[in-house]
């Protein structure tokens, strides 16, 4: 009688623990459950799924923080959604000069606001965002205005501008889930999509090459910006495809992103299931812990074991 009920607790054991197997294939699947994100030197960060708007994993994603020229994503938003790009604009001499990175435009200088774009998102011209700035709302301080209603309108709570360009100022400030969420909405723009997935383009006599290293070392990358400023630091904000599905990841004050982005994209294509799982291991550590119970429960009798 003893040794028929070890016999069905042993199939019962091993039914169970293939039903664990299999269903480690479905956890598996839900991120964080399974692996851990991997570490980033980044003081705040953030991962999306681009396409259901879904939070993958983050570090101090609330977190206030300067965010120096990413700022531009939003000020490339508004100009693609003035449209217009072929307009022929005149550069004002307020824009001609302005400190920081620059596409060096002369005062009086004319180019269309397409060339402008790609100064601003490649090259990180300050000159060029202030530019594109009165060009499309008369004057810094009322595209600035503009800035500030979009992101309310984008529900970006933690988020306020006070220039287009990123400069360093207490007023413009974000965090890593909102900026995540701003490049979100951006790039659902296929005109800012078409600019900062460009790795180089020859544009208004001048050869821009976009500063995003990501395009050329990560497979699928399509944009989106970097920042940098001594105060905060530096900022990245990037995007990749891969299987139809798409990631967006954000740091800020991180001294080696390159290489943290590359974590958090494999990390998000794993937890997407577009790729070999990073983590293969824990769909093991899982399987086991589920059955373990089940193995203390079908311990092999002593007259089995001699048996065998």
């Amino acid at each position: 009688m003893k040794r028929s009920v070890q016999k069905t607790v042993r199939k019962a054991a091993a039914a169970l623990c293939a039903a664990a197997f299999f269903l480690g294939a479905v956890r598996a699947s839900r991120a964080a459950q399974l692996a851990p994100p991997p570490q980033v030197s980044a003081k705040s960060a953030a991962l999306l799924d681009g396409t259901t708007g879904e939070c993958l994993c983050e570090k101090n994603g609330d977190q206030r923080a300067l965010i120096a020229s990413t700022t531009k994503i939003m000020t490339g938003l508004l100009v693609c959604e003035a449209g217009d790009l072929d307009r022929t604009v005149t550069v004002p001499e307020t824009a001609a000069g302005t400190e920081g990175s620059s596409m060096y435009l002369k005062s009086g200088e004319t180019l269309t606001r397409r060339e402008l774009l790609y100064g601003m998102m490649l090259h990180s011209g300050n000159d060029a965002a202030l530019t594109l700035a009165i060009s499309v709302s008369g004057s810094e301080a009322a595209f600035v205005r503009q800035m500030n209603r979009r992101a309310c309108a984008l529900n970006l709570t933690q988020t306020h501008f006070a220039n287009p360009h990123g400069l360093d100022s207490g007023e413009n400030y974000s965090t890593a889930l909102d900026l995540v969420r701003l490049a979100q909405a951006a790039l659902q723009n296929e005109q800012f999509r078409a600019v900062v997935s460009t790795k180089t383009i020859t544009c208004a006599g001048r050869t821009l090459t976009n500063h995003n290293k990501l395009l050329w070392r990560y497979d699928g990358c399509i944009g989106v910006k970097t920042g940098y400023t001594r105060h905060a630091g530096r900022i990245l904000v990037s995007a990749a495809e891969r299987g139809g599905r798409m990631l967006i990841a954000v740091t800020i004050s991180d001294p080696d992103d390159w290489r943290d982005h590359v974590s958090l994209l494999d990390y998000g294509f794993a937890v997407l299931g577009s790729d070999t799982p990073v983590y293969p291991q824990n769909r093991r550590i899982a399987w086991k812990n589920d059955c373990k119970k089940f193995w203390r429960a079908a311990q092999v009798s002593p007259a089995a074991g001699r048996k065998s």
